[in-house]
C-alpha cells in the first residue's frame, strides 16, 4: 500500500507541475519583471538591424510597449518564419509579434490577438490623383510587378482603358513610379513603405486595399489571462492613437481598420 501512494503521490505532483508550467501566464511575467518577445529577424520596415546595431521597426516598437504598459523590463528575440510558434510552444518567448497572419491550422497550435498591424497588397497615388474604386483606375497608367500576387488582382479588377504597365520585378516597379513612368502603384505595403522611408517627402497616399493580411500577436495556449491582457492593451493603443503613430512611423500611412478577435 505504501509504494501504491507513493506512486500515486508522485503522479499527482509531477500532474501538479505539468500543469503550472502549462499556466505560465500573466502574473509569472509581472513576478518574474520580464517579457521575451520575438520579433522579425530581418523583415524591414517590421524589424530588422538599424543603423545603430539595434533591432527597430514597428513590430519592434510594439513589444517596446507592451513591457513599457506591463511595467517589464523587454527581451527582444530575434526570430525567422519557421521559428515563431515553436519559440512560443517551447517557452523561448512569451509572445509573437513577427509579421503573423492568423489562420485554422496555425489556430491549433497557439492562440491569437486581434490583429494589431496591417499587411496588404493596395493601390497607392499622389494625393492629387483619386481613386475611389477600381473604376477610377480607368485611363491610368498602372505599374506593377509581373507576376505577382498585385499583378493577378489588378488585372481582375481593373477595368477595361486601364493602362497597366507589367515590370520585372519590385525594384523596377518602384523606380517607375518614382520618376514618373506611371501614375498610380499597386504594389505591398510594406514596399510602398521603403519609397516614403528613403523620400519623407514623396507624395503617396493609399488610396485602395485590393488584398488584406493583417498581423496577429501569437499567445502560448492556455495563457488565457496574458491573452485577454494583449487585447486590452491593442483596443487601448488602437483608440489612443499609439498604432496609428507606429503606422505612420514605418509604414508612412494611416493605421486602416483591422480586424479583433
Amino acid at each position: 500500500m505504501k509504494n501504491l501512494y507513493s506512486i500515486i503521490r508522485s503522479g499527482l505532483l509531477a500532474t501538479a507541475l505539468v500543469s503550472t508550467s502549462a499556466l505560465a501566464d500573466l502574473s509569472d511575467i509581472l513576478s518574474s519583471g520580464k517579457v521575451k518577445i520575438a520579433v522579425p529577424e530581418a523583415f524591414a520596415p517590421f524589424g530588422s538591424v538599424g543603423a545603430t546595431g539595434e533591432h527597430e521597426g514597428y513590430d519592434v516598437d510594439v513589444a517596446k510597449l507592451i513591457a513599457k504598459d506591463l511595467g517589464v523590463e523587454l527581451e527582444l528575440v530575434p526570430v525567422v518564419s519557421k521559428q515563431r510558434i515553436p519559440f512560443l510552444e517551447t517557452d523561448r518567448v512569451d509572445l509573437v509579434i513577427s509579421t503573423m497572419g492568423a489562420n485554422p491550422s496555425r489556430a491549433k497550435s497557439i492562440n491569437f490577438s486581434s490583429a494589431y498591424a496591417p499587411f496588404y497588397s493596395g493601390i497607392f497615388a499622389p494625393s492629387t490623383v483619386t481613386i475611389n474604386g477600381a473604376a477610377d483606375l480607368k485611363g491610368k497608367t498602372v505599374g506593377v510587378t509581373s507576376g505577382s500576387l498585385e499583378d493577378l488582382e489588378l488585372t481582375s479588377m481593373a477595368p477595361e482603358g486601364t493602362k497597366i504597365v507589367r515590370f520585372g520585378d519590385n525594384a523596377a516597379t518602384l523606380s517607375a513610379f518614382t520618376s514618373k513612368q506611371v501614375e498610380v502603384l499597386v504594389t505591398g505595403n510594406t514596399a510602398a513603405a521603403s519609397l516614403t522611408a528613403k523620400d519623407p517627402s514623396l507624395d503617396l497616399e493609399r488610396k485602395m486595399i485590393v488584398k488584406d493580411s493583417p498581423c496577429f500577436i501569437g499567445v502560448k495556449k492556455g495563457n488565457e489571462d496574458l491573452l485577454r491582457w494583449v487585447n486590452v492593451f491593442i483596443l487601448h493603443k488602437k483608440l489612443g492613437g499609439d498604432l496609428n503613430k507606429i503606422s505612420q512611423k514605418w509604414l508612412g500611412q494611416d493605421l486602416p481598420p483591422l480586424p479583433s478577435l
